[in-house]
């Protein structure tokens, strides 16, 4: 039902509906007094070799103040900068960005003197490893702690990880009452490591500044921030391009611009884009503009730019594309990840879809679960089943010099292994190689968007995705019907 509101919204050519008003409120003067912290975490803010981001909250007003320490427990001397504690839905959203750091350096971090967790400085050498999970979306307090085995699934398949890509849809509804089924799930994990956190439709389309309010992010680039912030950095010989795919209901052409010019400004050897709708799917979410328009708008950007890996969620299963360029089969192009869930909620396949709005011969992997089982596409049959490929997936890249390997699996809901432990599946791996040293800055000026700027491109951004909507999608969408018809009345599927 929300797709279909979302696709009458884009028909009519209206706006964004404006669910959550944002209110702030400075406690700068409020008097000190005991609260409860919780919803504690770090986050990549600014330059990852010195500088971390954080949040927490409280559940009455209280000045609370953050302590960056040594492994020795000898207070590190960062700057500590810290945004005016606000009401967020009946508690206090506190903010702060710790900078001056040493490269290659393990901290602790303390909230009024109560130790919460642990991060490591990026140490700019050309080795890097880190996790990469979406779509946890869970309601429930059990469907939380699922997601939350899956990543501790992840850590422990690679301990020497530095920090956790989470591709969006923290919960399911954006509640207070969820987010702290979250907290409580994932307390323990957030504590031990850096977040890379990246807006799903959950976090920020219809429950505007939930995202903004949870993560303490670099909002220097953002072209907007009430629906999610889009922002950048660099990790090693990597950079790191985070997309927000719910700027005006898809990606707005002031965020196309902004992409163009992050990516052509840096010359780190390998260019990640991290965003939460997937361009290429076969999942429910294929048959809808919103994320099919990202084929036209934003592939264009990662031909031009030379991205090397494209890592996304939204339709929670597991497909790798073959290297694209210009929407075709290329060498010298970017491999799309649709990087599965971590979380119960699993996507079925819809088959009307390929070859209209994803062609099967860009498929190199395809991993689906529906319901009791899982399916494994061979290349020709949909419908193969592996019990082991049912369960929460994760994923993990390393990058080492002109190497990249990424890796998926999947922690089995059911199976166990020889020792009694859940079995976990190495369902799909591959590896990038390319000759270093080659990418070169093409872009230095200033890439920030005033407000006029990007209200100026409201009306030629919704323009484009509807002549998009109208002129491309609505053709093919017409051309398939019956058998979407059919598909639906003989397997409820839609």
């Amino acid at each position: 039902m929300k797709k279909i509101k979302k696709i009458t919204a884009l028909l009519l050519a209206l706006s964004l509906l404006i669910c959550c008003a944002f209110t702030a409120r400075a406690d700068g003067d409020a008097p000190e007094k005991s609260a409860d912290i919780f919803r504690v975490s770090c986050t990549v803010n600014g330059d990852p070799q010195t500088s971390r981001g954080f949040t927490w909250y409280t559940r009455e007003i209280a000045k609370t103040t953050l302590t960056v320490t040594d492994e020795s427990g000898a207070d590190a001397g960062a700057q500590i900068s810290y945004r005016d504690a606000f009401e967020w839905e009946g508690n206090y959203c506190h903010q702060a960005k710790a900078s001056g750091l040493e490269s290659g350096k393990t901290y602790n971090y303390s909230i009024n003197g109560e130790p919460f967790g642990t991060f490591t400085t990026d140490d700019g050498d050309d080795k890097l490893e880190f996790v990469v999970v979406a779509d946890v979306q869970a309601s429930s307090a059990e469907n939380f702690e699922k997601g939350a085995n899956t990543v501790n699934a992840a850590l422990a398949t690679l301990p020497s990880s530095e920090f956790i890509v989470n591709l969006g849809d923290f919960t399911n509804d954006s509640t207070n009452e969820e987010w702290d089924l979250y907290d409580e799930a994932f307390s323990a994990i957030n504590a031990s490591t850096t977040l890379v956190p990246i807006t799903g439709n959950h976090d920020g389309f219809s429950c505007e500044y939930w995202f903004r309010n949870m993560f303490c992010l670099d909002e220097s680039e953002s072209v907007e921030v009430k629906d999610g912030i889009n922002y950048s950095f660099d990790y090693g010989n990597c950079h790191f391009a985070v997309v927000n795919t719910n700027d005006l209901i898809s990606i707005s052409l002031a965020q196309l611009k902004w992409l163009k010019n992050d990516l052509n400004s840096t010359d780190k050897d390998w260019k990640i884009v991290c965003m939460h709708k997937s361009p290429y799917t076969l999942g429910k979410d294929g048959k809808w503009p919103d994320a099919m328009y990202l084929q036209k708008s934003f592939t264009k950007v990662c031909d031009e730019c030379g991205v090397d890996l494209v890592i996304s969620g939204h339709d929670h299963q597991y497909l790798r594309t073959k290297s694209l360029k210009g929407n075709k089969l290329s060498d010298d192009g970017t491999v799309y990840t649709l990087c599965g869930t971590a979380g119960s909620k699993r996507y079925e396949i819809r088959s009307f879809l390929a070859g209209t709005f994803t062609k099967t011969e860009f498929i190199n992997t395809l991993i689906i679960q529906k319901g009791g089982y899982g399916n494994y596409w061979n290349g020709s049959d949909w419908n193969s089943t592996d019990e082991k490929n049912i369960g929460g997936c994760f994923n993990t890249v390393s990058i080492e010099g002109g190497n990249l390997t990424f890796n998926s699996y999947i922690l089995s809901d059911e199976l166990t292994d020889e020792s009694g432990e859940r079995l976990i599946t190495n369902t799909d791996s591959f590896t990038l190689t390319k000759e270093t040293g080659k990418n070169e800055i093409t872009f230095t000026g200033d890439n920030t968007t005033s407000a006029a700027a990007y209200t100026a491109s409201v009306v030629p951004s919704i323009a484009a995705l509807g002549a998009y909507a109208f002129g491309e999608w609505l053709p093919k969408f017409l051309f398939i019907l019956p058998k979407i018809i059919k598909v639906y009345i003989e397997e409820d599927t839609f």
